[in-house]
């Protein structure tokens, strides 16, 4: 595996590659990203990843200071899976030379919501970011994990709208046994955090179930899910049953129709917040 630090070396290595396969992560790789580059390997050669903590996402009150930069780490754990071809791990002056005046800012109706009402310009960071590092690599094939759903869809929707020439392809969320999903905060919960964790995702089960049930009234599934994560001390941001195919609210009538929807949810445990959902 090549290890490089600026765009013209990654240029360099790419050169009359027309099938890269593309893996953007912030490192601190655990089993859900290897899987990526495993998916990735399936659609292209040769796989490009990236390892970049973009300050563009983090709002003044959050983690960017604190979020765990592992490279040694993570190329060990690259070069033992045998997936990725190149990895581009710039700093932040390469990626940034000069301060981001110009930003991609995606429509209210899906950057302003859900997690985009909580983490105020967050998915203007994420798209400039992942159109920067699409501008470098030039892929043919992108690969994101669906625990990030809202993520997943703005980016999508980015590249229908610019006629971007990648096609963007989303892996399952990767779990553990209990249920919770992988994450690379997790390693900020304590013992019995951690423990409590698949609480989430147990919460969204049974928003699920309450569907299935036929349950339509969307004000009452969605408080009696809040409730039950607020009764085992849980500080909810959102806990929300939307539509698939744009994230808006859904009808009773659409709800007992079955439209496709998904169950997401935003929560703290202590100082770490955590998001999952499930698609119904």
């Amino acid at each position: 595996m090549k290890v490089v630090h600026t765009i013209q070396e990654l240029r360099d290595h790419l050169q009359g590659q027309t099938r890269v396969s593309f893996v953007p992560t912030m490192g601190n790789l655990h089993e859900g990203h290897l899987s990526l580059m495993r998916l990735a390997r399936q659609h292209g050669d040769p796989v490009v990843a990236s390892i970049f903590v973009n300050r563009l996402q983090f709002g003044p009150n959050e983690d960017f200071d604190l979020y765990p930069r592992t490279l040694q780490r993570d190329i060990e754990k690259l070069e033992a899976a045998r997936d990725v071809y190149v990895l581009f791990a710039p700093s932040e002056k390469e990626m940034y030379p000069e301060p981001q005046s110009f930003r991609i800012q995606p429509p209210d109706d899906l950057g302003d919501i859900l997690e985009g009402e909580f983490r105020p310009g967050f998915f203007d960071g994420v798209s400039t970011v992942v159109l920067k590092l699409f501008s470098c690599v030039q892929p043919r094939v992108a690969v994101f994990g669906k625990k990030d759903y809202q993520q997943l869809m703005v980016v999508r929707n980015m590249c229908r709208q610019f006629q971007l020439p990648v096609e963007i392809l989303a892996h399952e969320t990767v779990r553990e046994t209990s249920g919770l999903a992988l994450s690379s905060r997790n390693r900020y919960l304590s013992d019995a955090e951690r423990a409590q964790a698949p609480q989430l995702y147990a919460c969204l089960n049974a928003v699920k179930q309450q569907v299935a049930a036929g349950a339509n009234d969307l004000s009452e599934i969605e408080q009696q899910a809040i409730q039950l994560l607020q009764q085992q001390g849980w500080d909810v941001d959102y806990l929300a049953l939307r539509r698939q195919r744009d994230l808006l609210k859904p009808s009773s009538e659409e709800i007992a129709s079955g439209e496709p929807l998904v169950a997401l949810g935003a929560a703290r445990l202590g100082s770490t917040r955590l998001i999952d959902n499930l698609e119904l």
